[in-house]
């Protein structure tokens, strides 16, 4: 639910939050998750999966752009987004050394749903993105499967939990305990309200840099981290009709979030953030050989920047508060953003 109206934490907002205030206020966005935890085997990992719409992904893609903001992470699926402007698979977030498995796990699951897919028309591009929970997890031990991914992909819903479930279970963000965060903005056009979702893994930062709303927080009671590191990955989605190229730009902007809540984007972080459009669909199958698309007069697209900063500052904050306390493996406490408010 982003931050609830209860909360110790005020941000100024400019722009109206969506319903929910989570990235499945744009319609036909989906999230499903697997939280995997075992305190006794020091084991703290998930899945969260994004369905950019609840069509068939594969036929019809979403227009879609990304940036690498600093490129230390092993994500897949981002070379041909940049080359062909489009994602048409399911977003996956989760573990560093869980990537191949989910991309099994993926690309088996498009298999089922495309018959055609490698028979008789080309591949898939599956898109996995990770964050290394290795200072919480066992993350050696492997321990998420391709059921998980599975059990994440069946549950996608319009609600879901935020703070330490699914990928995030195991991060730490801002030396405090990260995870998954969500927030939505309203931004109208034409008459007509358009949706800007996001939804973060956060696991980056350095103990005693978070900011909120401008102010640093004193939270930093303890030795303080050697860097900023860890990574955070940013999916942003929306269902205001915009080109690929415009949707590049759009999610340049999220490192506007990450500077506001303290990030230098240091460089042991992987900082990545995509971002789709619904409102564009790009058929896989056609029987015109011109097509159709709209797309923001250009002008206007300062709204849709400061908007997307808003969502993602928020969206990472959102990860902050619900997160609670974790003990993980060698003993590593991970304290919630509560604690200190």
């Amino acid at each position: 639910m982003g931050l609830p109206k209860q909360c110790e934490i005020r941000l100024e907002n400019r722009y109206e939050k969506g319903e929910r205030n989570l990235i499945t206020d744009v319609p036909g966005v989906k999230v499903g998750q697997t939280t995997i935890k075992d305190d006794s085997k020091d084991i703290h990992t998930g899945v969260t999966v994004i369905f950019p719409h609840s069509g068939n992904l594969f036929r019809e893609k979403v227009a879609a752009g990304a940036t690498v903001i600093n490129g230390f992470g092993k994500s897949t699926g981002i070379l041909q987004l940049e080359e062909l402007g489009n994602i048409e698979t399911p977003i996956v977030m989760t573990n560093t050394f869980a990537v191949g498995t989910a991309l099994n796990a993926l690309t088996k699951y498009m298999l089922k749903q495309n018959e055609d897919i490698g028979a008789s028309t080309c591949t898939v591009n599956c898109m996995i993105t990770e964050c290394n929970d290795g200072e919480l997890n066992d993350i050696r031990g492997m321990h998420v499967t391709e059921d998980d991914v599975y059990k994440a992909i069946d549950s996608a819903s319009s609600d879901f939990d935020e703070g330490d479930v699914g990928g995030g279970t195991g991060m730490i963000c801002m030396g405090k305990k990260g995870g998954i965060g969500s927030a939505s903005r309203l931004v109208e056009f034409d008459g007509r309200k358009y949706t800007i979702g996001a939804i973060v893994m956060s696991n980056f930062g350095e103990l005693g840099n978070l900011r909120i709303d401008g102010r640093r927080l004193d939270v930093c009671k303890e030795n303080r981290d050697c860097c900023d590191k860890g990574s955070i990955i940013m999916v942003i989605g929306t269902d205001l009709p915009l080109s690929d190229r415009q949707l590049r730009r759009m999610s340049k902007r999220a490192s506007v979030s990450l500077g506001r809540v303290g990030s230098y984007l240091g460089t042991g972080s992987g900082d990545i953030s995509i971002a789709f459009s619904n409102g564009n669909i790009i058929p896989h199958y056609s029987d015109t050989k011109i097509l159709k698309s709209a797309y923001l007069f250009e002008n206007k697209m300062d709204t849709v920047f400061e908007a997307t900063a808003e969502t993602v500052e928020e969206a990472i904050i959102s990860s902050l508060y619900h997160a609670d306390t974790v003990t993980g493996i060698r003993g590593k406490v991970a304290k919630s953003l509560k604690e200190y408010l």
